[in-house]
Formats: C-alpha cells, sequence, structure tokens
C-alpha cells in the first residue's frame, strides 16, 4: 500500500474497504508513526494482532461531533493525551502558557485541551453511552490513582472517575492492551475486564481480591480519597504503599475507595518485556516520522530529536524522587537486542536525510542496558531501599560490556560518523563499575563537545531529597571525566543540570549552590525550577510538607517570590537577577558574599555608600 500510515480521514477508511473500526484511537498529540510515540506502538501492536485502528489525532475539544468521524467502533474507544502530561504540556512551573507545542504541526498551542483525558473521555461518553472507553497514556497513567494537581492546586479524583472510562492501562500497556482487546472480542464485557495486570477498574465489590487464601493475590486496602483529602499525611502514607508496589512479581493490588461505595482498583503491573518482545514491538511497520498531511505546516517539532536516535532500553533504577519512571515504566531495566539495534541503524542510513550522526543511544538513562541485580527476575524489585541511593546497593550489578559492545558496533555500521549519547547518564552507576573502560570511550568517541549530566543540586541537604548521589560522588566524576580528556587530548566541558526550589532547599542551600558555582567559574545558561507533575516522590513532598520514605517534614519553597530568589542565586552574574540575590543574600545574613572580593557574588548596589564592612571584605573597584 502506497501510504502505510494507519487512516487519519474517513477517506482512508473508505479505500481500505473498512466498514467499522475495531478501535477508535483518541489521542491529544499529532499522529506520528515513530516508536518513541506511544500511540504509534499501541496502535501497531494491535494492527499486529489482526485488529484495525483509526486514528483521531487532537479533535476539535469544542466540537462533540469531531470524534465522531468514524462512528461507532467495534470494540472500544483508545484515549491518550499524547508523550506529556497535557498539563506540562500546555504550561511552565510559573503557570504561564508555553509558546510552542512540539508534538503539533508547526508548533502550534492550542491544538488539545487541558486536562485531555478527561475532555477525551467525556466527549466520547456524551456521544457513545454504552461503548467501552479505554484510557491511557503517560497523563492517565500518572493520574491513575487519587494525585495532587499542581494547576489547580487540589487534590483530584482518580482519572478513570473523572473521564467516565471503563478501564485505564498504566505504563507502557502493550501486554495489557491486546489483553483488553482479545477478551474484548471474545465477547467478555468491559466492566468484567478486573483480572488483566497492568490496568486500573472501578467497581463496588471487593470480594474477589480480598479474603483469598494468597494474601499476595489480596488488595491493599489505601486510605479513601475523602480520607487522604482531608489529612495530606494520609496521601503521603498512601504514596509510599504505591511506591512499593510497582513491580510485577512483588505488587498487589491496590484498592482507593470513593463515596458512595466505588473502588478505584489497581492491578499489579504488566510483567515486563523479554528482549525478544521489544524487538518485535520495535520491528513492525512505523513510518518513523509524522503524517504526510503536516508537511504543509511544517511538520512536528519532537520528530527531529528522535528520527535518528535509538531507543535501547526502557525502565530505570535511578530512583529521582522528581522522576515518575519508577510509576510508569518501572525498575526492571528491558533492553533490545544488539541485532535489533543495528539493523534499525542501516535503516537509518539510507535515509536521504540522514548525515552520518544517530543523535542517541539510549532511554530513560542511557547507561542502564540490564537489571540492577540478578534477583530481580524471580524475587522483583526490593520494596523498602533503592539501588542507587543513598548509595550503591552491595548487589548492585554495574557492568557496562553490554552497552559498549553495542556502542563500538554501531560505530562501525558503514556510513555512520558518529554516535552520540544525549540520554542521561547515571554518573554514580559509571563510577560503581570500578573500570574506567566506558567513560574512556564516552569522551573518546560519544560527546559532541560537551556532555549533559545531572548533579541537579550540590547541597547533600537537598541530594538526600531528591534521591541522588552525594556532592562528593559528583566531585568525583568532574575530576576523572577531565582527567580523560586531558590523556585522550579533548578540550570537552561538562554542562550540569541544576534544579532551583526543589522541596528540602531553603535559601540556605540555594547560596550554597551559588557559591558552588562561583568556585567553578560557570554560570547556567537555563535553570528548572522545581515542576511538582502527578505521582512523584517530590510532588507529594510539595504537597504534604512530609517525605513519604521516613515521614519526616521536609521544608518546602511555595513562595513565587522565594522561588525567584532561589533562581536567581543560581544565575547570580545576571544583572537582571541582582536585587532578587541581593535580598537573598541580606534575608541570609551572608552580606560577606556582598563585595569585591573574589569569593563575592555580586558587588555592592551602585548608589550605596561603601561601609567599613565592603572596605575590609574587599578591595577597590577598577
Amino acid at each position: 500500500m502506497e501510504n502505510a500510515f494507519l487512516p487519519v480521514c474517513r477517506q482512508d477508511m473508505i479505500e481500505r474497504n473498512i466498514k467499522q473500526f475495531d478501535f477508535v484511537y483518541i489521542i491529544g498529540d499529532a499522529y506520528v508513526d515513530h516508536p518513541s510515540f506511544g500511540h504509534a506502538i499501541i496502535s501497531r501492536v494491535l494492527e499486529a494482532h489482526g485488529y484495525t485502528v483509526g486514528i483521531i489525532s487532537q479533535p476539535d475539544w469544542k466540537d462533540e461531533d469531531s470524534i465522531c468521524l468514524y462512528g461507532r467502533p467495534r470494540l472500544g474507544f483508545l484515549v491518550s493525551a499524547g508523550n506529556m502530561d497535557s498539563m506540562v504540556n500546555h504550561y511552565y512551573v510559573s503557570g504561564k502558557r508555553r509558546k510552542q507545542d512540539a508534538y503539533t504541526p508547526g508548533g502550534v498551542t492550542g491544538k488539545r485541551p487541558d486536562y485531555a483525558t478527561v475532555v477525551y473521555g467525556n466527549m466520547i461518553r456524551r456521544k457513545y453511552k454504552d461503548v467501552p472507553v479505554i484510557i491511557g497514556g503517560i497523563e492517565a497513567s500518572l493520574r491513575r490513582l487519587a494525585h495532587y494537581d499542581y494547576w489547580s492546586n487540589s487534590f483530584k479524583r482518580s482519572v478513570l472517575l473523572d473521564s467516565q472510562a471503563d478501564l485505564l492501562s498504566y505504563g507502557m500497556g502493550e501486554k495489557s492492551i491486546v489483553e483488553i482487546a482479545d477478551a474484548l472480542n471474545s465477547g467478555i464485557g468491559v466492566r468484567d475486564l478486573t483480572f488483566i495486570q497492568g490496568t486500573v477498574y472501578r467497581t463496588k465489590d471487593l470480594s474477589g481480591i480480598t479474603g483469598g487464601l494468597d494474601e499476595h493475590y489480596n488488595a491493599v486496602i489505601l486510605p479513601s480519597y475523602e480520607e487522604m483529602k482531608a489529612d495530606p499525611f494520609l496521601y503521603a502514607k498512601s504514596f509510599k504503599i504505591q511506591y512499593q508496589n510497582t513491580d510485577a512479581v512483588s505488587a498487589r493490588p491496590l484498592a482507593e475507595k470513593y463515596p458512595n461505595g466505588v473502588y478505584v482498583v489497581q492491578n499489579p503491573p504488566q510483567s515486563p518485556l523479554t528482549t525478544e518482545e521489544m524487538d518485535d514491538i520495535y520491528s513492525l511497520s512505523y513510518q518513523r516520522t509524522y503524517h504526510p498531511s503536516y508537511q504543509a505546516a511544517g511538520g512536528v517539532p519532537a520528530v527531529t530529536e528522535i528520527r535518528f536516535s535509538l531507543i535501547s532500553s526502557r525502565g530505570c533504577f535511578g530512583g529521582c524522587s522528581f522522576c515518575a519512571l519508577n510509576f510508569h515504566q518501572g525498575r526492571v531495566v528491558q533492553v533490545r537486542s544488539h541485532e535489533s539495534l543495528l539493523a534499525e541503524a542501516q535503516e537509518m542510513v539510507k535515509d536521504p536525510d540522514f548525515k552520518g550522526y544517530i543523535h542517541d543511544v539510549g532511554g530513560p538513562t542511557a547507561n542502564f542496558r540490564h537489571p540492577s541485580c540478578t534477583k530481580q527476575q524471580k524475587a522483583g524489585v526490593c520494596q523498602n531501599r533503592q539501588c542507587l541511593y543513598p548509595s550503591p546497593c552491595p548487589n548492585l550489578d554495574a557492568d557496562h560490556s553490554d552497552y559498549l559492545e553495542l556502542l563500538r558496533k554501531l560505530r562501525a555500521v558503514p556510513g555512520v560518523k558518529k554516535v552520540f549519547i544525549r540520554s542521561g547518564i547515571r554518573f554514580d552507576y559509571l563510577l560503581a563499575e570500578g573500570k574506567k573502560e566506558f567513560l574512556r570511550e564516552l569522551v573518546e568517541h560519544h560527546i559532541s563537545g560537551q556532555l549533559k549530566v545531572a548533579p541537579e543540586h550540590i547541597s547533600d541537604v537537598v541530594l538526600c531529597r531528591m534521591g541522588k548521589p552525594k556532592r562528593k560522588i559528583y566531585e568525583r566524576f568532574v575530576r576523572e571525566y577531565y582527567e580523560w580528556n586531558r590523556k585522550l587530548g579533548k578540550d570537552q566541558y561538562l554542562v550540569p543540570y541544576l534544579m532551583s526550589s526543589h522541596p528540602g532547599s531553603t535559601l540556605k542551600e540555594a547560596i550554597e549552590l551559588a557559591e558552588y558555582l562561583r568556585d567553578l567559574g560557570y554560570m547556567p545558561e537555563q535553570v528548572q525550577d522545581f515542576y511538582p507533575t502527578p505521582s512523584t516522590l517530590s510532588t507529594v513532598m510539595y504537597y504534604t510538607g512530609i517525605d513519604p520514605r521516613d515521614g519526616k517534614p521536609v521544608y518546602v519553597c511555595r513562595s513565587p517570590h522565594e522561588k525567584a530568589m532561589q533562581r536567581a542565586l543560581i544565575q547570580y552574574r545576571n544583572p537582571a537577577v541582582y536585587e532578587l540575590v541581593y535580598e537573598a543574600l541580606q534575608k541570609e545574613g551572608r552580606m560577606d558574599l556582598v563585595g569585591y572580593e573574589k569569593k563575592c557574588l555580586i558587588r555592592p548596589r551602585k548608589k550605596e555608600p561603601k561601609t567599613d564592612k565592603h572596605r575590609k571584605n574587599g578591595r577597590k573597584h577598577r
């Protein structure tokens, strides 16, 4: 077939002689048939299992008829807000509207609604009251149980209820969506689909998952929605339980009660994909770009970076508090084979736009290419400890040999000039291996002038709450990185990602970070304010003022003015933020950092007379 994209309009449906689609898939993104996009994977997996799927991309939410493009689907509607939570996609942490949407043709904004999953679900329900509605994607996945919503500053119900959907598929969803489709196709009612791993459903009857002989299958009854709404401490308690039940081997069903006797029940996650299953999924007939109908608008900006990148893994055992990957993809690392990745690279080389540069080979964390320890396959991940935080577990299997072998093979592919690594590198994992081979080859072959790393902060007080390695670990990595550059005759730099206002960070810790940057002689061009997104440990800390891991109080910066001061301290050299830096130093009694000495962050105000203190601390400005 000349146009091998999935149908996106009524004419496509007619040309393919499809009378009724099995599934109609409503998505908040532009239709991009590339495995970096969740809707592409789910639709291609369904297609591979014999089901037809019609795509409705970015329907007009102000016109309910826009979701009636193909009429009633035979088995159900699928709904995804897109590759990002719609609120993160729309707004900066400040609440200001973003000026570009990278997942929309031409980068224009306004093509999807706020809380897109809820809006789309209700549109469908008003038009088709009895058709199954299955929601998924990262927005649904991370809002599957009651959660704090930063943008409305409110405690929201499960998105399953607010969207009026019948079923929620969380995580990556390839296995669960096929089970759902096969069950519906066999005649099982959607309300009876209470047994599929990786799904969330509603019920008034818990008898099937409580009181059994095998306690592993008994549901854990979480605090109710009303209780958590009244007492944030109970939400922190509930979230810790959720955080401990994200593994397919050890997780138990979780039940959350709502008014009128309704329970929202989360089944354990779907089991991790094997390498063979990963290979099969990534070998499906993706067109690997956006639909040609978007060409006139300039294409879809998000495709630029991923078009010549390779996804080698999913899952992450890094355990960063502000990251939701633990909830979405899980902690077990799943990988594609070398053969699968090499075959994709060889196809990439044939693309007339390919210039010889593979932009990335990675995943959530590039240098994770196997499970963190051998016991995970049988016993699952540990519920009460992390693999790398607060220090590497004694059972950690830190080994880069497979990743190194893969990178060497990719470098040898004819037509490939350079293979870059732009996914995150966990430097604590790198150092835990003991061998220096990966760091040497990273410096020699896989950096384009600078390496971006994510220490996030430099104060151990804040790093503890972030779930990040201590300052001394990062400083050791910095030394070894520059030492290898010197040995190899390279002139490459480190660009640290830094975050301001994370729970645990007061002005004192922000000043500590500013002093570190002063000594480093570096001022970042961009700083990320902590952004409370659904279902992260850090967001729970922000909302409750409690760290769910230990139940201890945590300082939370909520004042926009203090946030501005913390951010300004990281960029203290910028004249535009001088007054904010001055105010922060004055407030913290650190006027020793105002003067003319080398250690000072800023100089005195121009019209301010020099005090004896300034004269003692400084030298005459020349």
